[in-house]
């Protein structure tokens, strides 16, 4: 019968003080030979694997050369108690035989060994094909399982050192040394263990850091893995394979004795003499050494299958790294200018290189990365420049705009980032003067009105003194704003001036000169002082001498004609219907007369 081993969570976790000592393990292993360190110089990732696999192969088993599997069953087969479970079901089974055998069998036995041997058979089948036999083996393999691990895991961490030391001859030649130092990080970068679960994840878009203690980190969760499975799979073999084995074993031997026994002693029967063989130390030393062999067996036939796991990590590794650098590796295999910066890159700048190469590809193209190279732009995108200019550069699709304004705004860049002035202003239409006395608001909605306004406009805007400008800021919207914005840029110095004293005593005004008709025709009027005048004065409704005074500018020519129109609409539309009045009338008192012709001067019929 096949039943499944169930190994406890501990059986992945137990061996988790080991990870502390992973770094100085790492340190103090051997290098990678020479042999090794050429194998690792291959020119495919399959050759790679290659040499991967034969350094891990030959770490876990250097490192378990001293393990004595006798020792580690016989010390398992103590904390499980076997020897009395043992004892007990062969108690139960030579009861269970003997009720089931009739005493002529049982004598029979006495005079043939083929008897006894099928005697002992029975007693051993029942033995060790017991449930509680065979939960204590499942118990005693993952407790080996478990014991061994611990020695395959530090054997694994001994292989980390190789490991990195391959990439980087990988790696080294191909994009520098720098490229090696930063994959080399990227497998200590994003190891993601689950103790409970026993599982564990390596992110592949990691940030990275030089450092090997992530890949033994992957190498020992990978260990893990095929020990949890290794300890399931011994289980079920024992049941399949080594169980019939020790039945063999114990019933052969058994029989030996019995051949051996001078009949006279089976008075009682031989199956009391088949209990006390089954008990005897003998015996079980058999039955254990069956378990160690099997053990051993099987541990180390998956050697190879832990190291092809640590080989499949490695080039994992190696695979999503060169994905997530796809760009900047295709360059440095073109370009050697490109190739020496990238060697002179920090590991912990090259996701920053990733992110500017990909920018100034899309938005300057590909010739502007080595231009750019060459004028040390680059070099200062990649090191320099801070990363709220990083944000902004990346806001605008453009590395001269993260540059512009880190020039521009020094430490007040994260000011400049968080109001997303970035998005409003051209750092060209500043100065560090202007860009303070907007900062200096100090509120958002008015520093984003602000921002939208034109630069010649603005800095008129800034000639109002604070209280007055605060409280224009906060009276007028972002569209009245920019049609002040509109006088101010295209009035004259006398009528801008007297816009801008009036809309900052009574920003209600604004709601006047608001509309782009009404703007354009002040600006396009000859007297444009007159027609700022016209527009500002107190409404005084249907006043005859404000209508006469207007239209008089008007026909003068001073004031654009449509603007009579804008500032008396009403009266406008009364003259107007006055005036159609007065013309039908006129019509009709000019219009000449028909003359009736007499009625004898008509034609008879």
């Amino acid at each position: 019968m096949i039943f499944s081993l169930r190994p406890p969570v501990s059986l992945l976790t137990a061996a988790a003080l080991a990870l502390g000592q992973l770094s100085s393990l790492a340190a103090i292993a051997d290098p990678i030979s020479r042999a090794d360190y050429e194998a690792c110089q291959a020119k495919d990732d399959a050759s790679l694997r290659a040499a991967v696999v034969r350094i891990v192969t030959d770490a876990i088993t250097n490192g378990t050369k001293s393990i004595d599997y006798k020792v580690v069953v016989a010390d398992q087969w103590r904390q499980r108690n076997l020897d009395q479970i043992i004892d007990n079901r062969v108690d139960i089974a030579v009861a269970e035989v003997t009720s089931e055998t009739s005493w002529s069998e049982r004598l029979q036995s006495l005079a043939y060994s083929e008897k006894s041997q099928k005697l002992a058979t029975m007693v051993a089948e029942r033995v060790y094909r017991s449930d509680a036999v065979k939960t204590g083996i499942e118990d005693l393999a993952a407790g080996v399982a478990k014991e061994v691990g611990k020695t395959i895991e530090f054997a694994s961490s001994d292989a980390t050192g190789p490991l990195l030391d391959c990439l980087k001859a990988y790696v080294g030649p191909r994009y520098g040394g720098a490229v090696a130092s930063a994959l080399a990080g990227d497998a200590s970068k994003g190891v993601i263990v689950d103790p409970s679960k026993g599982s564990g994840d390596v992110s592949t878009g990691a940030m990275l850091k030089e450092s090997g203690a992530g890949l033994a980190g992957a190498t020992i969760l990978i260990v893990r893995r095929q020990l949890a499975n290794l300890a399931e799979r011994i289980g079920q073999r024992l049941v399949g394979s080594v169980l019939s084995r020790l039945v063999s074993v114990v019933a052969g031997g058994v029989g030996l004795v019995l051949i051996a026994k001078d009949l006279w002693d089976f008075r009682n029967g031989v199956l009391p003499i088949i209990a006390e063989e089954m008990k005897a130390p003998a015996t079980k030393d058999k039955v254990r050494d069956e378990l160690a062999n099997a053990l051993q067996s099987q541990m180390n036939d998956n050697v190879n299958e832990i190291a092809q796991a640590a080989a499949d990590q490695v080039i994992q590794v190696w695979q999503s790294f060169r994905r997530a650098h796809a760009l900047v590796l295709q360059l440095a295999d073109q370009n050697g200018a490109f190739k020496t910066f990238l060697d002179g890159v920090k590991p912990e700048a090259l996701p920053r290189l990733d992110e500017v190469v990909s920018i100034l590809v899309t938005s300057e193209g590909e010739p502007s990365i080595l231009k750019r190279l060459q004028d040390g732009t680059l070099n200062s995108a990649v090191h320099l420049m801070p990363d709220k200019g990083m944000e902004i550069a990346r806001d605008l699709k453009s590395i001269q705009a993260g540059l512009d304004w880190t020039a521009l705004a020094g430490d007040k860049l994260g000011n400049v980032a968080d109001y997303e002035l970035h998005k409003r202003i051209n750092p060209k239409n500043l100065t560090r003067a202007s860009l303070d006395r907007i900062l200096a608001l100090n509120d958002r909605s008015a520093i984003l009105k602000i921002a939208s306004v034109p630069p010649d406009a603005r800095d008129m805007l800034f000639t109002l003194n604070s209280s007055a400008l605060d409280s224009l800021l906060r009276s007028l919207s972002e569209d009245e704003l920019k049609a002040l914005a509109g006088y101010l840029s295209g009035l004259k110095p006398a009528p801008r001036e007297k816009v801008l004293q009036v809309v900052a005593a009574e920003p209600a005004k604004m709601q006047i000169l608001a509309a782009r008709a009404v703007r354009e025709r002040i600006i396009s009027s000859s007297d444009q002082l007159a027609a700022v005048n016209m527009m500002l004065a107190p409404d005084k409704g249907l006043s005859s001498k404000e209508l006469f005074d207007d239209s008089r500018l008007v026909w003068e020519g001073r004031v654009a004609p449509l603007l009579l129109w804008d500032k008396h609409p009403r009266a406008v539309a009364l003259a107007g219907f006055l005036a159609l009045i007065v013309m039908v009338w006129l019509a009709r008192l000019f219009r000449p007369r028909r003359l009736s012709r007499p009625q004898a001067d008509r034609p008879s019929a």
